[in-house]
């Protein structure tokens, strides 16, 4: 069984990256350049560093870089990736609130890699963040909730806050705080925004069974759809990942099968809306005379293809998590708190009344 070592208080001397090395059976250059994220190890290896790392609840040691007694200054915010415009505009409110409260915002981007999120954790544990916000959706299995519930106490430990902005609560024994938006009542709103044009056959993009996001507006669509008691149909529901390119594939596909059983797309996003869009475009169909569309996220996108959709508060997320972050640090007032904030419709050009019966 291997025991955490104990900390100088105890008049032990703290876990250091030659205990890591020597757990993990590598270099200690090779867990240093895991750590920093810029080296291309093995899943294997990687795998073993970071379990060393959780075993000896390693953090590196930024005093002995010569920061000893100085003040934390800085928030960090983890995303998949700095390219996705959903991620750079929750990003942009973090940066904006950090200015304004005097700290400076560090960024790191995982790729989706859960092994990567924790080491990016880790360093910004090292660095000392007031607090580490992470954004992105999720598959919130049993790992994950394990994983966020060592995350929260290790950062809780160091004195950071975790939080968890976009991602689902981890319950009442985890010291995270959430931030998110109404992902569900958005797709509500703009399935029943289509159902009330008169559309019955609406084609549901982006299913992606198991992850968080997909999960509630997929959960939206169908609670609209049977409010309105219009039959649940699961062929329309097409799977793919939240990309520009997989919008335009499904709806390619779709087609070319000769299925053209719907009258109206709601997109999982609006990167999803500009691919089908162009698929619908090239097979001849024009939106939204002959096919109405709906998309999810209020992008510049959107307004580009004047696109009707559901407006999230990207920026404000990330500003929310900020001040809520800083303010529970200061006071303590208890462990947790969840913040929801709303969602509504923008109404361009892309829906139209369904004229005739429905297919």
């Amino acid at each position: 069984m291997v025991r955490r070592a104990a900390s100088d208080d105890e008049g032990r001397r703290p876990t250091t990256i030659r205990d890591v090395a020597a757990h993990a059976g590598v270099s200690v250059a090779t867990v240093s350049r895991i750590l920093s994220g810029t080296y291309p190890s093995a899943p294997a290896t990687r795998g073993k560093v970071m379990k060393a790392v959780r075993e000896l609840d390693y953090v590196a040691n930024a005093n002995a870089r010569g920061l000893a007694g100085a003040s934390s200054r800085s928030v960090a915010i983890i995303v998949n990736s700095v390219i996705s415009p959903h991620y750079a505009h929750v990003a942009q409110g973090v940066q904006t609130q950090a200015a304004l409260e005097g700290k400076l915002c560090i960024i790191g981007t995982t790729g989706g890699d859960p092994e990567r999120e924790l080491a990016t954790v880790q360093l910004m544990r090292q660095e000392h963040a007031e607090c580490v916000i992470l954004v992105g959706n999720v598959v919130a299995d049993e790992a994950y909730r394990e994983r966020m519930g060592e995350y929260a106490r290790a950062l809780a430990a160091a004195g950071s806050q975790l939080v968890l902005c976009g991602r689902p609560a981890l319950g009442p024994d985890v010291p995270a705080l959430v931030v998110e938006y109404d992902n569900t009542g958005g797709a509500y709103a703009i399935t029943s925004h289509l159902l009330s044009a008169g559309h019955r056959r609406i084609l549901f993009l982006g299913r992606r069974d198991g992850y968080t996001t997909p999960d509630a507006r997929i959960a939206g669509y169908r609670a609209a759809l049977a409010d309105h008691r219009v039959p649940h149909d699961p062929d329309l529901e097409l799977e793919g990942t939240m990309e520009r390119h997989e919008g335009y594939r499904m709806i390619r596909e779709r087609l070319a099968a000769g299925a053209r059983d719907f009258t109206a797309v709601f997109a999982g996003n609006d990167l999803l809306a500009a691919g089908a869009r162009q698929a619908l475009r090239e097979h001849g169909l024009r939106v939204p005379d002959e096919v109405s569309m709906a998309g999810f996220d209020d992008l510049p996108t959107a307004a580009d293809i004047d696109l009707t959709t559901v407006h999230v508060p990207h920026e404000e997320l990330g500003r929310t998590a900020v001040r809520l972050a800083l303010e529970r640090r200061q006071d303590r007032s208890g462990m947790n708190a969840h913040v929801m904030l709303g969602t509504h419709i923008i109404v361009r050009d892309s829906v139209r009344p369904l004229r005739g019966p429905s297919r």
